[in-house]
């Protein structure tokens, strides 16, 4: 070995020695200011961050290797992306997954009969054309011929029929309420099918049968199923899209390799997609900027990040009307917030002292504040789950109107009224965050200890550990909400109907007879509007659900995220690809 390679073996040596030397419990001590400071970190940073997020290889080591696979990127390639916030990617079974972070992933890979595009209007996807009868209960739909699954099978009218009986049995999907105003589903021949509703839905080809955010009608195959099992086909599910899943390791992450069969074919326009599930707001950044990745997706990226993105002139920062919302959740069977009965008139329920400090606190969240300072002020104050991406039927208004209004001294009196005053024999609370959540609710706490005097305390979960408990009603309180809520369906029928799908899914009904709310007034309302074809008359029965849900505090809603989409100059995403809250690959392309 001569002397040269010799010397730059132990170069290379010291470098990742150094880089990973550092306490697992404080990756950042020892690093300054200016190692740390943006647009682009320092060496030093940098290296330490990917070794402390795992993603440290020797090429990064090689003069000019921290950019060597962004200088590399050529057309039909592979995009390598980094899904932010998440430890692991746990499942692809459109059935089970509840997370905008999967979805992102199995739209690209699974189809639906329609598909979303850039204005959130559905289209054909493996449906061909359609006819709705005049009553708007009979939808036929002409499937595309010539389709087939990555496994080889062909699609037909048999794997509609299969995913609906898989969907809509509540023990196979947590979607299932989805078709619950489907009254029958129709073979007519080998690819055309009728779905017959129970009622007129506006949102039936948008929220039914997208593939996407609907997840009960994306097309999973049933040979790939009966072969392989539900759990394996959740690691790498079988689907007739125009990625395929070749390799998902939990933890590590998913290859997506292109489709050459895949029925058109223009599209995918890659070769194939490395997404790598990255925890933790500084690891992301520095994969980032280190060529490592060249897209984010999966959970929102952390908003003190987004000015230090712009700043780089190596990447593109697209910015649009988040559709989501998150909120303060409070367990009504919790004291002080308990509340046994949501289904009496508001007055009656300001009398009761749960109720008051539930409105207490919903009254003491300065959203502007909290956008400022957890948000950087990419964010919306909320006051319902009906997002500003739903522009038609979004509520302008209901800052003014909503009992939520931020009124401090409102708040202060309605705790003191309820036992409280001054936030004195107030009990200490736990509000579940996931980690990379943990700054957003000291943001929280601290309001809540400023304007009422009470604490706070975080209770740090994974958020598969997290939503287990929200999911059986084990919290005090928690920090989350929704993504991908492009009708009002989602935000209605999905999250604030009594018997929504994610409200107390697995609670023990003899200890919690209801979720997190309940109320009757919303689920007529929620009921009549997805059944309501006119849109004027549908915006009418939205608002006033959400009103209630505002008003009933539903939750504390806090804020709207704005959808912020970064990625490599190298990368070339067109705007029909361009859908808030996915991740739609076929048409990028690179160079």
């Amino acid at each position: 070995m001569s002397a040269d390679k010799t010397k730059l073996r132990g170069k290379l040596r010291a470098l990742w020695k150094e880089a990973h030397d550092f306490d697992p419990k404080d990756p950042l001590f020892g690093l300054s200011a200016k190692d740390m400071s943006g647009p682009v970190l320092s060496r030093r940073a940098t290296l330490r961050l990917l070794a402390a997020s795992g993603t440290l290889t020797a090429a990064h080591l090689m003069p000019g290797g921290l950019t060597a696979m962004a200088e590399a990127a050529t057309p039909g390639g592979t995009l390598n992306c980094g899904w932010a916030g998440v430890a692991e990617i746990q499942t692809l079974d459109p059935a089970q997954i509840g997370q905008v972070l999967q979805f992102q992933i199995t739209s690209n890979v699974l189809s639906g009969l329609m598909h979303i595009d850039a204005d959130l209007v559905a289209r054909g996807d493996l449906a061909e054309t359609w006819t709705v009868s005049d009553d708007g209960l009979e939808y036929v739909f002409k499937l595309r011929e010539g389709v087939t699954f990555h496994n080889g099978d062909a699609f037909s009218a048999d794997d509609v029929l299969y995913t609906y009986a898989r969907s809509s049995d509540p023990e196979q999907s947590i979607h299932s309420g989805v078709l619950a105003n489907v009254a029958s589903l129709e073979k007519l021949g080998t690819h055309e099918v009728k779905f017959t509703l129970k009622k007129p839905q506006a949102s039936f080809l948008t929220k039914t049968l997208e593939r996407a955010s609907g997840r009960a009608m994306t097309i999973v195959c049933k040979g790939a199923l009966e072969s392989m099992g539900a759990s394996d086909y959740g690691l790498a599910p079988v689907g007739t899209g125009p990625f395929k899943v070749t390799e998902h390791v939990l933890g590590q992450g998913v290859t997506l390799e292109k489709f050459a069969d895949y029925y058109d074919p223009e599209r995918p326009k890659l070769d194939k997609v490395t997404i790598k599930p990255i925890d933790g707001v500084e690891p992301l950044a520095a994969a980032l900027e280190a060529g490592d990745i060249q897209y984010i997706g999966g959970n929102p990226i952390a908003p003190q990040l987004i000015d230090r993105f712009k700043a780089n002139p190596d990447l593109v920062v697209d910015i649009k009307p988040g559709p989501g919302f998150q909120s303060v959740w409070m367990n009504p069977h919790r004291d002080p917030m308990k509340v046994t009965d949501f289904d009496k008139p508001l007055d009656e329920l300001k009398k009761e002292p749960g109720f008051m400090v539930r409105l207490a606190m919903a009254k003491a969240l300065d959203r502007d504040t909290y956008v400022q300072q957890a948000s950087f002020g990419y964010a919306l104050p909320a006051y319902g789950t009906i997002n500003p991406a739903m522009a038609f039927y979004y509520d302008e208004g209901i800052a003014e109107t909503s009992e939520q209004a931020f009124d401090p001294e409102g708040a202060r009196a309605l705790l003191a009224e309820a036992g409280y005053p001054g936030g004195k024999g107030f009990p200490e609370l736990e509000m579940l965050v996931t980690p990379s959540g943990k700054r957003n609710g000291l943001v929280v706490a601290n309001i809540f200890k400023q304007v009422l005097g009470i604490t706070v305390n975080l209770a740090v979960k994974e958020f598969s550990v997290g939503i287990e408990d929200f999911n059986n009603m084990e919290f005090d309180m928690r920090l989350g909400g929704s993504g991908g809520d492009y009708d009002p369906d989602d935000g209605l029928i999905d999250w604030m109907i009594s018997d929504s799908k994610f409200n107390g899914r697995t609670r023990d009904t003899v200890k919690y007879p209801i979720g997190y709310f309940a109320e009757s007034e919303v689920d007529a309302l929620s009921a009549q509007q997805a059944v309501t074809a006119d849109p004027e008359a549908r915006r009418e029965l939205v608002r006033k659900a959400n009103q209630l849900t505002s008003d009933k505090v539903a939750c504390g809603f806090l804020y709207h995220p704005v959808d912020v989409l970064v990625y490599a100059k190298s990368v070339n995403v067109p705007a029909e690809s361009r859908i808030p809250g996915l991740t739609d690959l076929d048409r990028v392309t690179l160079g």
